[in-house]
């Protein structure tokens, strides 16, 4: 299918979804087994429902991808700076005739009536409080895990994730994050809000360039970084990552995870996933996350390229002293923690050598009994959290400091093709 058709019919119309939709759906099932355990009742999704994903597959971004054909029209020159200002300044700094941008920016400065600011600003300040190890579970039961997920690697292959490293995007992510999570963050004129507004105009810039490549096979693949997978992103994001710190001892108050699932839910609203596609609370999200696993397409050798990737990324880390020894390490703590996630078919998907899970096993009880404390002795809280988001600072400030792009689908440099 040539692109123009594909940008033509984006909003699926009724078409077959695409070949990879449920192509090996007992696999899904299988990947998402340990999912599947913590779910009351029966996940799997009616045929309505079924359908609906399969044609969300065909679906981008209407708001992202009209900035992106208005700045085709006018030229990168001239149009990357108004870009630039109007992320920077607001709405009002752009002049008229950048109407699509002035609409997009304009989109997105008053909130929907279901944001709840106090519970966003709880749902960070947990975020600030699983410290250096919430970043790493992060790292690795989100955007390591996520490489299972064969279909969603073509956006991140196609547009050089390979060349640019594996440590150039989890720094990018981090930056995002760290960003997302300060407390209002997600604020018009905070910079969470100003960067995930960048990224989505990022993800659409690389559907827009890459549904005119002749070798994106749209029916296989569907749109590039369709509704489908902005979902599983944003899931893996709150759901997973919730997930993974409960399976390495964090005990959470059930309010206080679902105040974490508010928080990324407005980050889903900005970076422009359907709220259909969303949710408020854990439970909900957990079986959004299971009928999204099973569509995805099992893994292939792309999943493994990117897994070791990956894998090697601690090994270019800037340590302060003892670089060589410390990133050996870095890499064995991870693939410790993969292991826990995954267990042993995940690595082989993942093309990883198998390590025991010594390191989550080491953290597990001190884990959950600091929980217990920080939940019995409330006034603890606060200067733990202190500290926590002291540590995250630190962990990135060894990742290196860059401006996000595109953190779960590949970056893009603005003059790329």
């Amino acid at each position: 299918m040539g692109g123009d058709e594909q940008r033509g019919q984006a909003d699926g119309g009724g078409r077959a979804p695409p070949g990879r939709h449920g192509a090996d759906r007992e696999r899904g099932r299988a990947l998402a087994a340990r999912l599947r355990v913590t779910i009351p009742g029966d996940p799997e999704p009616s045929e309505a429902q079924w359908q609906a994903l399969g044609q969300a597959l065909w679906r981008g971004d209407a708001l992202g991808d009209a900035v992106i054909s208005w700045m085709r029209e006018q030229g990168r020159e001239k149009a990357w700076p108004l870009m630039e200002r109007g992320l920077a300044e607001g709405p009002d700094a752009l002049p008229l005739e950048a109407q699509p941008l002035r609409a997009f920016l304009q989109a997105h400065q008053v909130a929907p009536d279901w944001v709840d600011w106090a519970r966003v600003r709880r749902g960070a300040q947990v975020m600030q409080g699983t410290g250096e190890h919430g970043m790493m579970v992060l790292r690795d039961a989100g955007l390591m895990a996520g490489y299972q997920a064969a279909a969603i690697n073509q956006t991140l292959l196609k547009t050089g994730a390979l060349e640019r490293g594996a440590h150039r995007r989890i720094a990018e992510t981090a930056t995002w994050w760290l960003a997302c999570t300060e407390e209002d963050g997600l604020k018009p004129g905070r910079e969470g809000h100003r960067l995930t507004l960048h990224v989505r105009l990022m993800h659409a810039l690389v559907r827009d360039q890459l549904s005119r490549a002749p070798s994106w096979d749209a029916g296989w693949l569907g749109l590039p970084i369709n509704q489908v997978d902005m979902q599983a992103t944003y899931l893996a994001f709150s759901v997973v990552h919730l997930l993974g710190l409960r399976l390495t001892g964090m005990l959470f108050a059930q309010e206080d995870a679902d105040a974490v699932m508010h928080l990324w839910r407005v980050m889903g609203w900005l970076v422009g996933v359907e709220d259909e596609l969303m949710c408020d609370d854990e439970a909900t999200g957990r079986v959004l996350m299971y009928r999204n696993l099973i569509t995805q397409a099992p893994p292939d050798e792309t999943s493994a390229l990117l897994g070791r990737a990956l894998m090697n990324e601690p090994l270019s880390r800037q340590y302060p002293w003892a670089s060589g020894l410390r990133g050996r390490i870095d890499r064995e703590r991870h693939l410790s923690l993969v292991r826990w996630f995954l267990g042993p078919e995940g690595m082989r998907n993942l093309g990883l050598p198998d390590r025991a899970p010594w390191y989550p096993l080491l953290l597990l009880a001190p884990t959950a009994a600091g929980s217990v404390a920080l939940r019995t002795m409330r006034w603890m809280e606060g200067p733990w959290r202190a500290v926590a988001r002291k540590q995250q600072h630190r962990y990135y400030a060894g990742l290196g400091v860059r401006e996000p792009h595109a953190p779960w689908s590949g970056s893009t440099q603005p003059g790329g093709r």
